[in-house]
């Protein structure tokens, strides 16, 4: 990884709805990991966390009035702002919670366009693990963002278990998936010298 010159920003978005939540628990491990990978580069990394659980009513006004609240608007405001996205949902009804997809259908459609994203979620049982693929990467893909392969699923007991001969354990995957957004976050910003001369070129 290519070490960059000025900090960078990891925005942490969790729609865990109880305090404390599994969805919070998760996001600040994968949180950790990732912050691990860019500081054995030599990286700073400045952490914003957005929980949406406090955001709910403000959400839900702003679809209403098309007008955000202070608040909101500074969480979109740091999530369109970001080097690299960790996102983090409940699963209802084997999908994403309803104040997860509407947060983001406050998202400008172009916003996350070449966005690092680290998508997981959490859920009482290893059979909504497909929600990451069916559900959650669509979303992503369809807002342009660059998704990480690794996705991290949590069901309740893969907090203490060992997994098996065809399954990493959670830790595993939290590692793998925090190394490839550290991976992807660098990349991008070591570029931005690049583009930024292309751009003035182009309208030279």
């Amino acid at each position: 990884m290519t070490r960059t010159t000025r900090p960078m920003n990891l925005v942490v978005v969790s729609a865990g709805l109880g305090v404390p939540s599994s969805s919070r628990l998760l996001a600040d491990r994968i949180t950790e990991s990732v912050r691990r990978e860019l500081a054995g580069t030599g990286c700073e990394v400045r952490v914003t966390v957005v929980e949406l659980r406090d955001l709910a009513v403000a959400v839900a006004n702003n679809l209403v009035t098309g007008f955000p609240a202070p608040a909101l608007a500074d969480a979109i405001e740091a999530v369109t702002g970001a080097d690299g996205l960790i996102t983090v949902t409940p699963v209802f009804t084997a999908s994403y919670s309803g104040l997860f997809k509407s947060f983001f259908d406050l998202i400008e459609p172009d916003a996350l366009t070449g966005k690092p994203v680290l998508i997981a979620a959490t859920g009482g049982t290893a059979r909504h693990s497909l929600v990451l693929e069916h559900a959650l990467r669509p979303l992503f893909a369809y807002l342009r963002a660059l998704v990480v392969p690794t996705a991290v699923y949590a069901a309740s007991e893969d907090w203490g278990g060992t997994g098996d001969s065809m399954t990493a354990t959670l830790p595993d995957r939290i590692s793998r998936a925090g190394r490839e957004l550290a991976a992807l976050m660098g990349a991008q910003v070591a570029d931005e010298p690049r583009r930024a001369t292309a751009t003035a070129d182009l309208f030279a």
